[in-house]
């Protein structure tokens, strides 16, 4: 890997923030350089939400996304938003269940899974996030599986170690999809 460049994007109280930490936290156990921005509105749970996530061999000089390789798109205005600054080649990943557009653009790869279908379908209401983080991690193998794990693990505080296996779950069948 030399650059990987990930926008998650969707509603406050969707996990996108908590997936970025995944991811970031899942690159340092590789070994890679990272960076992980936040971005949300005042009102967060139910306002706009998204992340950046750079992942590298190298120094990072920005934090901030601009052109992503990977869009996780988790709602309408998300997918509106970024689905033009992907670059080409990139990866959309759109969850079908809540959005109904498809991807404009050809010089792309769109994936759109059900992820919080998935989810709700397997009793893990509001894991549709690492439904989607499993695939993205299938898509690109940013990190071995194990890292995937440790970062996963890192994430989760002590007093919500009960969801980790829920959310290693979700992350598997997003794998699976």
């Amino acid at each position: 890997m030399s650059d990987l460049n990930i926008l998650l994007a969707g509603f406050g109280g969707q996990g996108i923030l908590f997936t970025g930490k995944v991811i970031a936290y899942a690159g340092m156990m590789e070994g890679s350089e990272v960076s992980w921005l936040p971005s949300y509105g005042p009102e967060m749970r139910g306002g706009t939400a998204n992340c950046s996530v750079c992942l590298s061999d190298r120094a990072i000089g920005s934090p901030l996304v601009v052109t992503p390789d990977v869009l996780v798109a988790m709602n309408l205005p998300s997918l509106e938003r970024f689905e033009d600054d992907v670059v080409p080649g990139g990866l959309i990943i759109v969850d079908s269940s809540i959005i109904s557009k498809k991807v404009s653009r050809t010089d792309v790869k769109a994936i759109y899974l059900d992820a919080s279908g998935i989810a709700e379908a397997n009793g893990l209401k509001g894991a549709a996030n690492m439904v989607i983080l499993g695939r993205m991690f299938k898509e690109t193998g940013f990190c071995s599986e194990e890292n995937l794990d440790k970062g996963l693990q890192k994430s989760i505080p002590p007093k919500k170690a009960a969801l980790i296996d829920s959310n290693r779950k979700a992350i598997r069948l997003g794998m699976e999809s």
